[in-house]
């Protein structure tokens, strides 16, 4: 989340202030610039992706239970299955 606010802000302060502001390292930062992204952002990206295609399919009339119904496995425990917001 510090990550994310320095990238979006970046343009307007310097890096600099900003990481010292939120108590992060620069490197810190510029090491999380380079890194890929995560398996777990990895997996939420392709359940997204699951979960916008089946309400989509159902002419955007679904809801959480009965998207997630049709698209979670029984072994994909994240907050798109639950139909909680995380």
């Amino acid at each position: 989340m510090k990550f994310g606010f320095i990238v979006k802000h970046r343009s307007i302060w310097p890096v600099a202030w900003l990481c010292e502001a939120l108590g992060v390292s620069r490197s810190g930062f510029h090491a999380w610039l380079r890194r890929g992204p995560s398996a777990r952002t990895i997996a939420d990206d392709e359940l997204t992706t699951k979960v916008r295609t089946s309400f989509i399919a159902s002419a955007r009339t679904y809801g959480a239970r009965r998207v997630s119904g049709g698209t979670c496995s029984p072994m994909e425990h994240t907050a798109a299955c639950t139909g909680s917001s995380g």
